[in-house]
């Protein structure tokens, strides 16, 4: 690495969990100069995030790391909800395949893995530097740049300057306290004690097949299972409870009796937790933006707080990348802040919903939830999908016309191949994408070409041989499974704008309206 001391950078990254490993990752892949720096020079060796989406096994497909972060995964089972009486009220669980993204809905991981391969990934771009363990103790910003103060492991003062910064630091994060940013309470508020264990043949035979929320008002709590013989334990404190007594290992064992003992399991960690609900009342001010846990934090019920960390990377990273290389206006910069905050404000609402389902502590009202639950579900609980839960975007870098699919994220089917199926993202590329399901030679040679001009053309309906025009940003694919064709029947729509995030722009019903919705992007010309 160049000499850090007096250096600038195109973004320096405050903050190397997987929010700001994915954010390094995307803007260097992008030819972005990066400097991230991280007060650990480690990753943290024990779990805390446990569960990832398709949406996020996406985004590890276009870094580059998806085979080897698939070996620190499994499947989610599903969730099994038990009310006051023991009665199963409500299930979680998965959409059959074939599946809309390409990836298992909803995964488990192993995180110090995970962060691991991330990292060795940061450290392989040429234009990425990475400085541990570096200290950020203050920053200034002009219209110009942002200069960052840090403090390296022998205490000494370094001062390096970007034309941008992204805090992914934590929770209690030192960018956001530098930028005077407070933090909005959802009302949400509850202290619980989180387990993991390693657990033996001995206690799996004990345990559950399936996950577990005990909706029980005398101690709620839920069992997770993890990837291989990781269990997890999420059990509520009740108010006379001392979270530092009930956080030892005697009295974790004796919250755990109800299930295995210490002959069955290894103790990994516990900790006692708060479990809030915050967002951030700025995401950014001037040149320096704010992401992950420094802008929101929400409970764990939905297994979103990673995810939710990495949406804001890819957001905020293919938007800097634009602008950085002359290929988008400054303003498109000020979207950020409004998808993302309103797309955590509205997931927040729908965890604390599932929330309050498992919390009740009243008898009364735990009991009339149940009622209400499966007299919803006509007395045969159904399996509602996770991904179902998960909101649209709903404000922003979007078309204004309020079709069904804007917002949402397009598919990414299985693609025929000589070779064999393929991801459509391996095939196409990433980037702006004009996509439709008319053979491309039905597609008028002006629009065709307008299209190309603005990103890649990508047609579906054409023969069953895939045929390729890398050079004219031309694609005529034809799919395994049907997705993109049962999606674009669902949307009633004949062609789309899928931004580079992969979220539809806009969506159109006629080709002809394909030229004023093109019109409405970001310094379009210049996106070729």
């Amino acid at each position: 690495m160049r000499s850090l001391s007096g250096g600038h950078w195109d973004v320096a990254i405050v903050g190397y969990g997987p929010t700001g490993a994915v954010a390094a990752s995307l803007l260097g892949q992008a030819g972005v100069r990066v400097l991230v720096i991280d007060r650990a020079e480690d990753v943290y060796d024990k779990p805390r995030a446990l569960a990832l989406d398709h949406e996020i096994m996406r985004v590890f497909q276009q870094i580059g790391i998806i085979d080897e972060i698939r070996a620190y995964t499994e499947p989610f089972t599903s969730s099994e909800y038990f009310g006051a009486d023991g009665r199963l009220i409500k299930r979680l669980g998965m959409v059959p395949p074939p599946y809309p993204l390409g990836y298992v809905p909803s995964l488990v991981f192993s995180q110090p893995m995970v962060e691991k391969v991330l990292r060795e990934h940061v450290q392989s771009i040429s234009c990425v530097d990475v400085a541990l363990p570096y200290q950020c103790v203050a920053l200034e910003q002009n219209t110009e740049s942002v200069c960052l103060s840090l403090i390296d492991r022998e205490g000494n003062d370094v001062r390096i300057s970007a034309d941008y910064v992204i805090g992914c630091d934590g929770a209690s994060s030192t960018v956001r306290s530098q930028l005077d940013i407070g933090l909005e309470d959802l009302d949400f508020d509850e202290p619980w004690l989180v387990v993991d264990m390693l657990v033996n043949e001995s206690g799996l035979a004990k345990l559950p097949a399936s996950s577990v929320q005990y909706c029980e008002p005398e101690r709620p709590c839920t069992y997770v299972i993890g990837p291989k013989n990781h269990r997890r334990w999420e059990i509520s404190l009740l108010p006379h409870e001392d979270p530092a007594l009930m956080a030892t290992e005697v009295e974790t064992w004796r919250l755990l009796k109800r299930w295995i003992g210490p002959e069955d399991a290894v103790l990994w960690r516990q900790a006692a937790y708060r479990f809030h609900a915050l967002v951030a009342k700025e995401w950014n001010v001037g040149r320096t933006f704010i992401a992950g846990d420094a802008a929101h934090q929400q409970p764990p019920f939905l297994g979103q707080g990673m995810c939710q960390g990495i949406r804001d990377a890819v957001n905020l990273s293919w938007k800097l990348a634009s602008v950085l290389k002359g290929e988008a206006d400054v303003s498109l910069l000020e979207t950020y802040a409004n998808e993302r905050g309103r797309h955590v404000r509205t997931l927040t609402g729908q965890i604390k919903a599932i929330g309050a389902v498992i919390c009740e502590r009243n008898r009364g009202r735990a009991e009339e939830r149940d009622r209400q639950l499966l007299s919803q579900a006509q007395g045969e609980v159904f399996m509602q999908a996770r991904q179902d839960i998960i909101p649209p975007l709903e404000t922003g870098m979007l078309h204004s016309n309020g079709h069904s699919s804007i917002g949402t994220i397009f598919p990414q089917p299985q693609m025929k191949m000589l070779t064999g199926p393929a991801l459509m993202d391996e095939i196409v590329g990433y980037g702006w994408r004009i996509i439709s399901n008319v053979d491309i030679a039905a597609i008028p040679a002006a629009i065709r070409s307008l299209a190309t001009r603005v990103g890649k053309l990508v047609c579906f309906g054409g023969s069953n041989v895939i045929s390729l025009s890398p050079e004219k940003s031309e694609f005529s694919l034809s799919e395994v499974d049907g997705v993109v064709e049962k999606w674009f029947r669902q949307h009633d729509c004949i062609a789309v704008v899928v931004r580079p995030d992969h979220y539809v722009f806009g969506a159109v019903k006629a080709l002809d309206d394909l030229p004023e919705l093109l019109a409405g992007l970001p310094r379009a010309e210049a996106l070729a």
